[in-house]
């Protein structure tokens, strides 16, 4: 890497958004420590790619016991980094460990050869790793948006460069201490401790293979836009707008109860929470009621307490963005029949807010609304439902709540959604692939789909010698 352009290192702060209080400081990575670690993942990947799935599969069986062991250190260290709710931090640690054993189990079989049939002794696919892999990853979720990348990168035999989001360096650091204590080689796992403004040159070093990003439009278009150039494969999960339909066939009070769920999950800072609240209008009110008053039950404090449900918001940049798009939607007409302004006090709080008369072109009809911050819609009918739906750049996950089989099918087929939900709330799971269309990203996580993104597809042909005589000939 060339030292020509770079800029003088800069600290990584580490901040309470519960206090605003400074935790620790970490000074970025020298060009001589980037240049260490992109030469120990080369040197490493020549190595470890020769490994076989049952080594690497008791390493990554080991890296979850050490997640369940450790799960209580490492949920506070999510807690106090990035303010979730502590309850909800223990479950991501769970769902971490639940993720390297399933690849632990199931990756011999997603890359076994594939037998294809031609005029040949023999024709298969076989899947081979790609090499260095540079993960630029979220703060949002810090250890579940990590592991569901590097425990299928890892089992196809690549190795990980982690540059995660700069407001969560522990965690970054801690995540990379569980794979070397579950017995990774070196260089196998390594973080890298750099700003964004460091990204592009990285990728362009001839070494790193192929990138995957999580996080906003703008990040996807700046990493695909320096892929591009070098013409390296990427994979995208970015922002999502994710429509939550009901209609009234529908068990309103269930749909009310995962509404404010599905809202509300990790502070409602998640790609894949329901953002925007399409309702039938024969049971509009009935809804807006329900939902309203769950909303403002809930309870808003130190997300270390077990009792707390909301916790503040990640960053002071996330909580500023969040109340201009609360404040201008609100000028545009839109009316606010919970919250809207942020919390006084220390912290970074901004509580449950329900918007209703939703201006057309207002942020909360186009943006991405990153916080506990729900827009309803009344619509006559599930075709007008899924026009409004589909009305925004994104297309990540969605949900109908109807009872109605001519609806079902009319959602499954019509939604622009790379996930579909029906009478449930939309979340990852390691056994399904996960991702989205448009401006939400391309390229697929999890399941078979996911660990066959990072990997060479090898068309592989054998004919005897008397065969390739007799075509000659």
């Amino acid at each position: 890497m060339s030292t020509a352009s770079q800029p003088k290192n800069k600290s990584l702060a580490s901040i309470n958004p519960a206090t605003g209080e400074v935790l620790r400081r970490f000074e970025s990575d020298s060009e001589d420590q980037i240049e260490q670690k992109l030469r120990g993942a080369s040197e490493a990947f020549l190595k470890f790619r020769l490994s076989s799935f049952s080594e690497r599969g008791a390493l990554m069986s080991r890296a979850a016991e050490i997640l369940e062991s450790d799960k209580r250190e490492l949920s506070h260290t999510m807690t106090l980094e990035m303010g979730k709710p502590i309850r909800a931090a223990v479950q991501e640690v769970e769902k971490c460990a639940m993720a390297c054993r399933y690849y632990s189990e199931n990756a011999p079989g997603f890359l076994q050869d594939d037998e294809g049939k031609i005029e040949a002794a023999r024709s298969f696919v076989r899947y081979q790793p790609l090499g260095p892999v540079l993960a630029v990853m979220p703060w949002n979720f810090p250890l579940w948006q990590v592991f569901r990348f590097a425990a299928p990168a890892l089992m196809a035999g690549n190795v990980a460069l982690l540059k995660h989001a700069s407001n969560v360096p522990q965690c970054a650091l801690a995540i990379e201490a569980v794979f070397r204590r579950a017995g990774f080689p070196d260089g196998v796992f390594q973080t890298l401790l750099v700003g964004s403004d460091r990204v592009n040159e990285i990728i362009a070093d001839v070494r790193v293979r192929a990138v995957t990003l999580t996080g906003s439009v703008g990040a996807g278009r700046s990493v695909a836009s320096a892929a591009g150039r070098q013409l390296k494969k990427t994979v995208l999960e970015l922002g999502g707008s994710d429509p939550f339909i009901v209609m009234p066939s529908a068990d309103l009070n269930r749909a009310a109860a995962t509404a404010v769920q599905a809202r509300t999950i990790n502070n409602g800072q998640s790609c894949i929470a329901a953002k925007r609240f399409i309702v039938d209008r024969q049971i509009a009110d009935r809804f807006e009621q329900r939902f309203v008053e769950r909303m403002s039950s809930l309870k808003i404090g130190d997300p270390l307490h077990e009792s707390t449900d909301i916790g503040p918001l990640a960053t002071l940049e996330v909580l500023n963005l969040l109340q201009g798009q609360v404040t201008k939607t609100n000028e545009m007409g839109a009316r606010v029949l919970l919250g809207g302004k942020r919390l006084e006090g220390a912290g970074y709080f901004f509580p449950p807010t329900v918007l209703t008369d939703i201006p057309a072109n207002s942020p909360a009809q186009n943006d991405e609304l990153f916080g506990p911050v729900a827009s309803l819609f009344r619509v006559d009918g599930m075709q007008e439902a899924i026009q409004v739906a589909n009305d925004t750049p994104f297309g990540l996950g969605s949900c109908a709540w109807t009872n109605d089989e001519k609806e079902r099918e009319m959602f499954m087929d019509q939604i622009e959604a790379g996930m579909a939900f029906i009478n449930g709330m939309v979340a990852s799971d390691p056994r399904l692939p996960f991702g989205g269309v448009k401006q939400s990203g391309y390229g697929r996580e999890l399941s078979r789909e996911g660990i066959r993104e990072f990997v060479n597809i090898k068309t592989v042909v054998i004919k005897e010698s008397g065969e390739n005589r007799s075509q000659t000939e």
